[in-house]
């Protein structure tokens, strides 16, 4: 086939592949946006981009043209070096006009490719992932918020992330105009046109990057994606969803609390077998109310700690 056994062909594929992750890359950092400009928007996206079959499929295809440009790169590093011999040794500077990050693309493309596994571990492993595999940690899978305060909290990963996004500057800002010249603008007014576009668009895109990191690594240093009052409105209803309990009408503490004292006195009552003679219930059936609110207290014990204050008022008051 043409696009596998020609060098050309290759290149195509380079080519069309490095587009849409070019693109991929811009949405990813207007995603990151939204998680600064309005957060509680930016989990629903989340829970929108979750294990449905639209973004199953997105994910699959998005593997897909990872693999193939990366396949395709080793292929064309593999070929370049064989059609050099032994002459690649003989080189001893880099030659007039070639560019550093030309020479250094599949290297580049290590580094990108180490620092994606890092913030797919972070955040994909245990978002997607974790729906597709119907299990939940103290964390929903659609709170993206509380993934950014996870992973920004940790001292390293702001260091990982802005090393990757260095990398991933010289890497797309060389690819983007070399892709075009692949499939064919290569000339004297084109190219140095594309040149200028990929500077531009590259240095805007990594710089929001790098910006959001520092944004993302003070915020999370200063709690705020689990104090914030907007946020813990959205988290209540959440766990109001969890435990099947429409919560609109009430403020977050009024609902933390009467979760916290209904958990309380199901296990005093568990404990208690002549009072649960008396009220009618069974262990099982108490059990099985613990059961049910399990997942919304290891929500509400990640958002407040597990020294938090177990005794309040019970959830009466609604908002006005």
């Amino acid at each position: 086939m043409w696009l596998t056994s020609s060098s050309i062909g290759r290149k195509l594929v380079m080519a069309l592949t490095g587009i849409c992750l070019v693109l991929f890359v811009t949405f990813h950092c207007l995603m990151n946006a939204i998680a600064i400009v309005y957060p509680s928007a930016y989990n629903v996206i989340c829970e929108f981009l979750g294990a449905n079959w639209y973004a199953l499929v997105a994910s699959l295809g998005l593997a897909v043209l990872f693999i193939l440009h990366i396949c395709y790169a080793l292929w064309l590093t593999v070929q370049n070096r064989k059609a050099r011999g032994n002459d690649r040794y003989d080189v001893s500077k880099k030659p007039a006009g070639v560019e550093w990050s030309s020479q250094n693309m599949l290297v580049l493309g290590i580094v990108v490719l180490a620092f994606l596994v890092v913030h797919m571990i972070q955040f994909w492993a245990k978002m997607q992932l974790q729906e597709i595999r119907g299990v939940e940690g103290a964390i929903p899978p659609s709170m993206g918020t509380l993934f950014i305060q996870e992973a920004f909290s940790q001292v390293w990963t702001p260091i990982v992330y802005i090393i990757g996004f260095i990398a991933l500057w010289f890497h797309m800002n060389h690819g983007f105009w070399s892709m075009f010249q692949s499939i064919g603008w290569n000339n004297n007014t084109w190219l140095p046109r594309m040149k200028s576009i990929a500077c531009w668009w590259t240095s805007i895109v990594v710089a929001l990057f790098i910006a959001q990191a520092v944004v993302f690594t003070v915020n999370a240093h200063n709690d705020f994606y689990k104090t914030d009052a907007n946020l813990r409105e959205q988290y209540k209803n959440v766990m109001g969803d969890m435990v099947g309990i429409p919560v609109d009408r009430y403020k977050y503490d009024n609902f933390s609390s009467a979760l916290r004292n209904q958990e309380q006195q199901l296990k005093a009552i568990l404990e208690n077998p002549s009072q649960m003679m008396q009220m009618g219930f069974t262990p099982e059936m108490v059990q099985s109310e613990l059961d049910n609110i399990e997942p919304a207290m290891k929500f509400l014990n990640y958002l407040e700690g597990n020294n938090a204050a177990a005794a309040a008022a019970p959830m009466v008051e609604p908002e006005n």
